[in-house]
């Protein structure tokens, strides 16, 4: 029996394994062995059954299959916190608070620790202001940003400090040689007819 295509549409039939026949006589058919590629999302026909995968009968292929669909999670001690997608503005937000003790010159922070990479496994909130704090403690809707990079880059007195800090640096790095070559007054006209004779 050929296999057609099915044609595009609701049309399904499930796909049975075939049964061996006792009374041809000759081979039998074996059962169809499962590939390597467990761990894989897509199954080839030969592990289906009925179109469900069924797993394997060996306890330590079975074993690994299921190490590889467990979830990552931080264990038990943190409630199975699981390890978030890194997303290009996590990872931004992720670098800031790594480099907080940079950001204000009046706050100091214990360091993390001393390995530069980021954390696996994290969690984010919403900080929710109580009703006492609302002149004190409260952003405003302006300042309020969907990113900690983005709330940071609007803020105006982190943004004098970080332009006068930029500017201390650039004032000690650059060389102080163009200023002492230069001649200022009369005595530069003199001192150009002099090197003209």
């Amino acid at each position: 029996m050929s296999e057609t295509a099915a044609p595009i549409g609701l049309s399904w039939a499930p796909k049975l394994p075939s049964l061996a026949t006792t009374s041809g006589g000759g081979k039998t058919n074996p059962a169809p062995k499962p590939s390597t590629a467990l761990g894989s999302l897509w199954k080839p026909a030969s592990e289906l059954v009925g179109g469900l995968f069924v797993p394997p009968n060996d306890p330590r292929k079975a074993n690994k299959l299921a190490r590889k669909n467990v979830k990552d999670t931080a264990g038990k001690g943190w409630f199975d916190m699981p390890a978030p997608t890194i997303t290009p503005e996590l990872k931004k937000d992720l670098e800031i608070l790594q480099l907080r003790h940079v950001m204000d010159p009046k706050r100091h922070f214990k360091r993390a620790g001393k390995s530069k990479a980021l954390p696996k496994y994290f969690q984010i909130g919403t900080i929710v202001e109580s009703p006492s704090e609302f002149y004190s403690g409260r952003l405003t809707k302006k300042e309020r940003k969907t990113t900690l990079a983005d709330e940071l880059l609007s803020d105006e007195s982190l943004k004098r400090y970080r332009k006068r800090k930029v500017r201390e640096i650039q004032e000690s790095r650059t060389p102080g040689g163009n200023q002492k070559w230069k001649n200022k007054g009369k005595q530069t006209l003199k001192r150009a007819k002099d090197r003209r004779k």
